[in-house]
């Protein structure tokens, strides 16, 4: 077992209870996304016993950030929203240095990998623009509720697997963000079992599109990932702090934020 893996999966799971940040971008940041998408797609292969090795921990630190960090994230986003968010925009930013590092972009990006990075850039400005409402918590469960609630798990659990595009924004596009958060917070176990097992479905599905692209077009696919994670500067981005104490905050966590981002990655990388 990797049982470093556990604090891995604590970041990653804390991060995708967030509108805007991917764990995809996390992983990148921590050294483990192509391992971990070839964790996910050996799970059914002869060496499974190798990747359980290194799903377990993962899944464990998830699973634990999610439950554990579910009303932390929810206390912060409604009493100190622009900070919190300005944190993760330095987190972000604090990747980039590391993503053109591994794609080894100084020697192996030519105008076709610029051109991938700025489509990658767009998609994800374009997204952060849509007009989406904080939506409702659903009371009224269905079968058709579980339907939609399964289905919209696979859905935001693809995204999630991608750098830059975050599993939560894609569930608060979908209008079911509040049903789900609120299921994790009050433990609901209906609804998180079958939004799980749309996730778990959606991982998999997923994985074996990145895990072929990487094996196949390893840099054009590492220059989408960076200008995704790029983009994701938009959609988190809050705008100007509008008082002088709000601001001064606010460029401490952005700080604090960029400081978290070069410690993990002088860890991950070194």
């Amino acid at each position: 077992m990797e049982w470093k893996n556990i604090y891995r999966g604590i970041l990653m799971g804390a991060t995708e209870v967030i509108p805007g940040i991917s764990s995809g971008t996390i992983a990148l940041l921590l050294g483990i996304y192509e391992r971990l998408i070839e964790a996910i797609n050996g799970f059914f292969s002869k060496d499974w016993r190798k990747h359980l090795g290194f799903l377990i921990p993962l899944g464990i630190g998830m699973v634990a950030a999610v439950f554990a960090f579910a009303k932390v994230i929810e206390w912060l986003f409604n009493h100190h929203p622009m900070p919190t968010l300005f944190f993760f925009l330095g987190l972000i930013l604090g990747v980039l240095p590391y993503l053109l590092y591994k794609a080894d972009a100084k020697n192996s990006f030519r105008l076709k990998h610029v051109g991938m990075m700025l489509l990658g850039v767009i998609i994800i400005a374009t997204l952060g623009l849509l007009s989406v409402g904080e939506g409702v918590i659903i009371t009224n469960i269905t079968p058709k509720t579980y339907a939609f609630l399964f289905l919209s798990g696979m859905i935001g659990s693809s995204a999630m697997i991608l750098p830059g595009i975050s599993g939560s924004f894609m569930l608060l596009v979908l209008g079911v963000y509040p049903t789900v958060i609120a299921a994790v917070s009050n433990l609901h176990f209906d609804i998180i079992i079958v939004t799980g097992l749309g996730i778990a479905i959606g991982f998999i599905i997923m994985s074996r599109v990145v895990g072929y692209f990487l094996r196949n077009h390893f840099t054009i696919t590492f220059a989408a990932a960076i200008g995704l994670v790029g983009g994701s500067v938009f959609v988190v981005f809050p705008g100007i702090p509008q008082t002088v104490g709000m601001f001064f905050v606010s460029v401490l966590t952005f700080f604090a934020g960029l400081l978290t981002a070069y410690i993990l990655g002088r860890i991950e990388y070194k």
